[in-house]
């Protein structure tokens, strides 16, 4: 998949999920592209494009649905759709990152917010400079394949 196709694809869920939280779609889809491995990773064969894991409560987008990916491995949330994902993780990012999302239109300002946030693991806490690189990076590459708005 191309990055345009990944764009085309995936706008349409980022935007709704954007609008109903208040969250900019090109920093949605730059979580979902760096998540997901562009949409090719295993994890969003399962419609879990951002790598949220099992814990929390169920509610109206993840319906408890959990995937082991590998033994003694983390638990990663299932979703029944590919929209669910995306709402489940702009209502994650709204309602436990709220400085984050309140960012989400300043994308640079968002790459940093979230890079250094507990979203990104302490296993991968290494990289958080990396991430916020790639996130500037991506939400700025993205933002020029998104539909124009008329």
């Amino acid at each position: 998949m191309t990055k345009q196709d990944f764009v085309n694809k995936f706008y349409p869920a980022a935007k709704a999920a954007g609008a109903e939280f208040n969250i900019n779609p090109v920093v949605v889809l730059a979580q979902a592209a760096i998540e997901s491995g562009w949409g090719e990773s295993k994890l969003s064969s399962y419609n879990n494009f951002f790598g949220i894991t099992a814990y929390g409560r169920i509610n109206n987008y993840w319906h408890g649905g959990k995937i082991q990916l590998a033994e003694n491995g983390l638990t990663f949330r299932r979703y029944d759709t590919m929209e669910n994902s995306f709402m489940d993780y702009c209502r994650l990012i709204r309602g436990s990152y709220r400085t984050s999302a309140d960012l989400s239109f300043h994308p640079a300002a968002f790459a940093k917010s979230i890079a250094y946030s507990k979203y990104i693991s302490e296993v991968n806490g290494d990289n958080r400079a990396s991430y916020q690189i790639l996130m500037e990076k991506l939400s700025a590459s993205i933002a020029t394949l998104v539909p124009k708005q008329h």
